[in-house]
């Protein structure tokens, strides 16, 4: 068993802004060493925070934990998500996900990551006319 307490160097950081549009700040779930492949991270976006376009090599699981947020997959449909959804974005699927306009949102993120795949590969950001695609929230 290990423990790894909440400590100054384990607190939130701030997502970088080549990742991310608006205010998001990450904190490590977990992160356990080889052989294991996963990673897990607790995301909060702030109103109008989202991703840029993105992909995972071995896929990517999102829970909704808290308030209401967007996803959109390249070339699908914007969908709202609310907690208590999981969205899977399979292998090398390019997307996005992000709080909507007027709510926060916070997701756990689940990523498996190794030697042969980096866990994600940043791609450009998600446009204001893409993000402004949404359904009503309401």
């Amino acid at each position: 068993m290990q423990i790894t307490r909440s400590t100054t160097e384990t607190g939130t950081i701030k997502g970088p802004a080549d990742w991310f549009t608006g205010d998001v700040y990450i904190d490590a779930v977990a992160a356990a060493p080889a052989p294991s492949r996963l990673s897990a991270n607790l995301v909060h976006f702030m109103p109008g925070a989202r991703t840029h376009w993105h992909r995972h090599p071995l896929s990517q699981t999102v829970f909704v934990t808290e308030g209401i947020g967007l996803c959109q997959r390249r070339g699908g449909p914007v969908e709202v998500i609310r907690p208590g959804d999981r969205v899977l974005f399979e292998a090398d699927e390019e997307h996005w996900h992000g709080a909507a306009p007027n709510r926060l949102m916070v997701h756990l993120a689940v990523n498996e990551g190794d030697e042969d795949h980096d866990v994600v590969h940043w791609l450009e950001p998600v446009t204001d006319e893409e993000y402004a695609a949404a359904p009503a929230q309401g």
